[in-house]
């Protein structure tokens, strides 16, 4: 996982859209989810399922993932990745739409893969994706002084 290329892109053809990745706050502090399976950190998100819009998958997965009941979400550009991950054995490059959200309301309970949802000050130190996330909050915080 060592060569991994992280692009921006203003748009790319709707069906080359695989998965969204939410970048969340509420009350000023950013919002993160830790896996069962892993003692890292992450940005919600997930894979895009056939014939959902990915806007509905960037909602679907912030609910599953952080338990948020009231939000408001809205896209800031697409990215891709190159390179093998996780969830990309081929290496090639696959896209994803970010987005925003700022959660007023969560759920009291979580029913996913997530043990537990974390906000914090700081961003963290221990990322599930280092070479990946870090770069798309930076992306959106330069995104937010032009928004």
């Amino acid at each position: 996982m060592d060569n991994l290329e992280v692009k921006f892109y203003d748009a790319v053809n709707d069906e080359l859209l695989k998965f969204a990745v939410i970048i969340s706050q509420s009350n000023g502090k950013w919002v993160f989810c830790k896996h069962k399976e892993r003692d890292t950190y992450e940005v919600p998100g997930g894979h895009r399922e056939a014939d959902e819009n990915i806007l509905e998958t960037a909602k679907r997965e912030l609910q599953e993932e952080t338990g948020a009941v009231e939000f408001e979400i809205k896209p800031i550009c697409v990215y891709s990745v190159i390179g093998k991950t996780r969830v990309n054995n081929t290496g090639e490059e696959t896209f994803g739409l970010l987005c925003f959200a700022e959660i007023t309301e969560f759920a009291k309970e979580l029913h996913s893969e997530i043990e537990k949802v974390v906000l914090m000050d700081e961003l963290p130190e221990n990322w599930t994706y280092p070479l990946i996330q870090p770069k798309l909050i930076e992306k959106y915080l330069q995104m937010k002084k032009i928004l």
